[in-house]
């Protein structure tokens, strides 16, 4: 299956081989710079394709992290995918480390529920925030938005593990990843009164900003824009702007009007996770083309079906899985594998190919 999909518009200013929207602590000002791979630290990190790459080999996982039987099953799968053609890098769509976020860079969790499971994979990792990353009272809650920032101090010591700030880009050459933090606009418990946090708040202003700006600079021939909440989903937890049948703003109409405002149009992709499920949607009407793709069932489902409310190529709400993408200047071949319970090997479930 192919489809050709329209290109982002372009401004043709020069572009940094890196930028980073860093928000490392409430009340922290942005800073954008121009880094080589890995000065996020001194970590010895696995090597990072450089921006001249023509090809890329991606594994997109989410909601990986509870370093149980099914997270090992489906590592265990995409090892033997990374050994027949290697990976150069994987994408982790949030909810890193279940259920309730870390307690501190040098929690034990980082290598329970993420490095082990991850053994083999020995490649970067880029890194969004979920929102049982940020859990305050409940898991999964997004009302502690400063526990993020103790995954972006343990990606200073790991060699795979990479978030430089809370939302960041890499430029990989044939393609641009831009890491997205939604978290402040769809937290169940919201952050009212936090001119920091709040919709239309210091770090929403400063991320819009950025993400504007990175986008329209980018000369990738590739744009995909990594997130934890989805735009648009059939699966249980809905889309922005109805989630979880939850009146606004814990609904995510701020996150809604933030994906129609800045990444509608501008970017090929939105790659996000949080429904336990693996989809590939098509068209949706007002996103300008933007293609919404979600896997966040790495290690968990949601035994449900489609409300059908947007139209799919494919959909998978009972198996866990994962995908990855063939990377080409003129074309993306997405595949997707599940990986069910009673069965140890993976099995390529969909496969579909998009072209400039």
């Amino acid at each position: 299956m192919t489809d050709n999909i329209p290109q982002p518009a372009d401004s043709g200013v020069k572009r940094r081989s890196f930028l980073v929207g860093a928000a490392a602590a409430a009340g922290a000002a942005a800073t954008f710079g121009k880094f080589s791979s890995g000065t996020a630290s001194a970590a010895p990190r696995f090597p990072m394709p450089g921006s001249d790459t023509q090809s890329l080999h991606i594994l997109v996982t989410g909601d990986a992290g509870t370093g149980e039987a099914p997270q090992y099953a489906v590592t265990k799968a995409a090892r033997k995918i990374h050994a027949a053609k290697p990976f150069d890098i994987a994408v982790g769509l949030g909810d890193n480390i279940y259920e309730s976020g870390p307690d501190g860079p040098d929690d034990a969790q980082f290598h329970t529920k993420f490095e082990k499971p991850n053994a083999g994979l020995d490649f970067p990792w880029l890194m969004a925030l979920g929102n049982h990353d940020n859990t305050a009272v409940f898991p999964g809650d997004g009302g502690w938005l400063l526990r993020g920032n103790e995954e972006v101090d343990y990606a200073k010591r790991s060699r795979r593990f990479y978030m430089p700030a809370r939302y960041y880009s890499v430029d990989l050459g044939v393609a641009e990843i831009f890491v997205v933090d939604g978290n402040p606009l769809a937290a169940y418990i919201p952050p009212f009164l936090s001119p920091e946090w709040e919709p239309g708040g210091h770090y929403m202003t400063r991320q819009a900003k950025w993400l504007d700006r990175a986008l329209a600079t980018s000369k990738a021939p590739w744009k995909l824009v990594c997130t934890h909440h989805p735009y648009a989903n059939n699966g249980p937890h809905g889309p922005a702007g109805a989630y979880d049948g939850l009146p606004a703003p814990m609904n995510g109409q701020p996150l809604k009007e933030f994906f129609d405002k800045h990444v509608a149009g501008r970017a090929h992709f939105l790659l996000s996770g949080h429904d336990h499920s693996q989809q590939v949607i098509d068209a949706v009407p007002g996103f300008k083309g933007t293609k919404q793709i979600v896997s966040g069932a790495a290690a968990k489902t949601v035994h449900s079906k489609s409300s059908g409310e947007f139209r799919a190529k494919y959909e998978n709400y009972t198996d866990r899985g994962f995908m990855t993408m063939d990377v080409q200047p003129s074309s993306l071949t997405l595949n997707v594998y599940e990986v069910a319970a009673d069965k140890p090997e993976a099995r390529a479930a969909y496969t579909t190919t998009y072209r400039r």
